[in-house]
Order: structure tokens, then C-alpha cells, then sequence
């Protein structure tokens, strides 16, 4: 599972949550759950939803490779409400269970190969409980985001807790078929200092994604194009695909 500079630095972690705030799509993973279920959150980053669905009363391990990321969330869980583990998502072994796994954050894009997405799906399969479900969320390559991942578009500012402004702009470095690498470029104002931190993203579409879901096991797929329950179309921004065994 890669983890780029911008997650397993601390340095470039502690910015995160400055610049990615979980709105309608935090809303959505928060109150998917009728009642309080066992959940797993694979790719939790700094645990912004993570927390959410534990403050819920659901019981809710998060999983990252990310040592930055984690960090970060364990600072936010001042109740231990989580259990934080520190893993990649093709060989994890919790020894239990879960209702619901979840990647947030567009994190499937993360795995560039099929055979990357198959290991991470089959191995999130492993661990559903009878009747469990698995939701992921992945940019509609339709609608090409990366397009706008210019400077000039993506500038934006914020004060950061104990750093004060900075700055952050993306680029596109590199367009390869379904891959697109990028820079995402911070500025510490207080100290001119950059921290630059270049990931490559997969766009699959919504055949392959189904495709792959297949080969890992899973037999029934929902998809929507958006966090208000709208089908997919090819004008929705993203592809959301909730899953079961």
C-alpha cells in the first residue's frame, strides 16, 4: 500500500486536516449505520471519520500505513474510543470481524495495479461478518478532476494549529492512462519553508471497478454517483460502490 510523504511525515501530516475537511461524504459514512455494528476503517488518515462513527457508539478500529496519519489521529482520541492499528491493506490480520468496512478519502485510488485492488479487496473481505458491507469511493475519471490540479486553481490558504499560514497549491506532474501523478505544495509563510510531496492516483472506471470487486469475492454491488444516494450516471463526480459478500 504506498504511502506518500504527505501522510507518513508528521511534519506533512499536521496539515491535513487544515485543507481536507469531511463534509457531505463524512455525513454520509457517519449515519450509513442504523445501529451501532463493528466497523473498520482502512486508510483511516487522521481519523476525522473514524471518530465520528465511534462517537456514534460504534465500536470502530482504524487501519493506516501512515505513521504521520496515525499520530495524528491519536492525538484527536482523547477517550481511547478507537483502536488505531498500523498496517497496509493487503496482509492485515485482526483476528475478528466487522459490519462495515469503509475506505474513505478516495484512499482506493492508493492501489495502482489490479492486482493491488484485488489483494486489499479480497483481504477486507476476509474480515465481513455474515451480511457485512464494504462502501469505497473513487473519482469518476469521466468527469478528468486532474484537469483543474493547476496552481493557479488550487491555491488555497489556512492557519495551521501551532505552524499559523500556509499555503498549498496541487500540480500535475504526469498523465498515464488511468495514472496521474501529481505534487501537492505546501508553504510554511512564517518560514518560507516548502514541503512538497508528489502520489500518483489511479482512475479506474466503473466496469473495472466492478470487475475487480468480482474477482475479490464479492457478489452484490450498489453503485452511486453521489453522498445523497443518486444513481450513477456518467455525469457524477464520484463512484461510490457499496458491496457485499
Amino acid at each position: 500500500m504506498p504511502v506518500d510523504d504527505a501522510f507518513a511525515r508528521h511534519d506533512m501530516a499536521i496539515l491535513y486536516d487544515s485543507f481536507n475537511i469531511h463534509r457531505e461524504d463524512g455525513d454520509f459514512y457517519e449515519t450509513f449505520p442504523d445501529r451501532p455494528c463493528r466497523i473498520l476503517d482502512i486508510g483511516c488518515g487522521t481519523g476525522s471519520v473514524t471518530l465520528r462513527l465511534a462517537r456514534r457508539g460504534n465500536q470502530v478500529t482504524g487501519l493506516d500505513p501512515a505513521a504521520g496519519m496515525l499520530a495524528v489521529a491519536r492525538t484527536k482520541d482523547d477517550d481511547g474510543l478507537v483502536e488505531w492499528v498500523a498496517s497496509n491493506a493487503f496482509d492485515f490480520d485482526l483476528g475478528q470481524r466487522f459490519d462495515l468496512i469503509i475506505m474513505t478519502g478516495h484512499v482506493f485510488q492508493v492501489f495502482l495495479t489490479d492486482e493491488e485492488c484485488v489483494l486489499a479487496l479480497a483481504n477486507a473481505r476476509r474480515h465481513l461478518a455474515p451480511g457485512g458491507q464494504m462502501i469505497i469511493e473513487s473519482r469518476n475519471p469521466l468527469l478528468r478532476a486532474w484537469d483543474g490540479w493547476k496552481e493557479e486553481l488550487t491555491r488555497a490558504r489556512a492557519d495551521v494549529p501551532n505552524i499559523g499560514p500556509v499555503d498549498v497549491y496541487y500540480q500535475v506532474r504526469e498523465v498515464d492512462g488511468e495514472h496521474v501523478t501529481f505534487d501537492a505544495v505546501f508553504t510554511l509563510l512564517e518560514t518560507g519553508e516548502q514541503r512538497i510531496s508528489r502520489s500518483c492516483l489511479r482512475f479506474p472506471d466503473r466496469d473495472r471497478i466492478g470487475q475487480l470487486f468480482r474477482q475479490a469475492g464479492f457478489a452484490n454491488l450498489d453503485m452511486i454517483g453521489w453522498w445523497d444516494g443518486r444513481r450513477f450516471d456518467a455525469t457524477s463526480p464520484e463512484i461510490i460502490v457499496i458491496a457485499s459478500a
